[in-house]
């Protein structure tokens, strides 16, 4: 889920259709292979956060903003022959692997960091003071939900 502020993308695009040609492989080795039918991920990157002041901080927060990005897999395919599936020819069957489209959404890390000065002090002449700087990491996130479906499916 987004934070509170943080721009998404509005829509994450569909993916590219493609089909892995695998048939150069069944020919060369003379051994069924799986066909294998997917989608390329375009990813939509939205709006990063826009740094805030703070009253007491001299740096905006956050110094490194996360930026949302958010991407559709693509329906995947794989189709797979399964020779004498119960130990005779005549079982042969075809084993499937199968994932519906989902979309994915994702927040590349981002960084707080604290000023080695503090704001101007009037007990000391109107300069600031050092302080130890601080430093923060804002985690990346991914969420979505795939799933997949196997399947086996025998003779009749």
């Amino acid at each position: 889920m987004a934070a509170a502020g943080v721009a998404t993308p509005s829509a994450a695009a569909d993916g590219v259709p493609v089909g892995v040609p695998l048939e150069g492989v069944e020919t060369t080795t003379g051994l069924a292979v799986p066909r294998i039918a997917t989608a390329v991920p375009l990813p939509v990157v939205g709006a990063p956060e826009a740094p805030r002041m703070h009253k007491g901080d001299m740096l905006p927060t956050p110094l490194l903003p996360a930026v949302p990005i958010a991407t559709e897999l693509g329906d995947t395919l794989v189709t797979s022959p399964l020779p004498n599936l119960l130990g005779r020819p005549e079982t042969d069957g075809e084993g499937s692997l199968e994932s519906p489209a989902t979309t994915v959404h994702t927040r590349t890390p981002g960084a707080v960091l604290g000023s080695p000065l503090t704001m101007p002090d009037g007990s000391n002449s109107g300069l600031p003071n050092l302080t130890t700087p601080k430093l923060g990491l804002l985690a990346p996130e991914i969420t979505g939900a795939p799933e997949a479906l196997l399947g086996v499916g025998l003779p009749r």
